[in-house]
């Protein structure tokens, strides 16, 4: 079994900043792709930042310039720093890894059970 633990979520006004972290957990092979998505109420969950294994980076354009996604291979982590908070990025945050629990096993999508994230005006 796999787990996809989130962390950090909250209150914050706005200007402000917050760190979610991610930390997968279980029987485990390799990571591939580790990622942040969102979803606000009423709304499709959106890609935010995604990281690959080797570490090459990709950010929705609302974002980029204000979050940074990092992750700790070692710890089988992801981070995502998000500064300049403003109201519009309130939504449950999601967390996302692409992997294989076993060599021989195809790479699998898992997901966490989110942390919501509110910006105050």
């Amino acid at each position: 079994q796999v787990q996809l633990v989130e962390s950090g979520g909250g209150l914050v006004q706005a200007g402000g900043s917050l760190r979610l972290s991610c930390a997968a957990s279980g029987s485990i092979f390799s990571i591939n792709a580790m990622g942040w998505y969102h979803q606000a109420p009423g709304k499709q969950r959106e890609l935010v930042a995604r990281i690959a294994s080797g570490g090459s980076t990709d950010y929705a354009d609302s974002v980029k310039g204000r979050f940074t996604i990092s992750r700790d291979n070692a710890k089988n982590t992801v981070y995502l720093q998000m500064n300049n908070l403003k109201p519009e990025d309130t939504a449950v945050y999601y967390c996302n890894a692409n992997l294989r629990r076993w060599s021989w096993a195809p790479p699998l999508e898992y997901w966490g059970q989110g942390t919501q994230v509110t910006v105050s005006s």
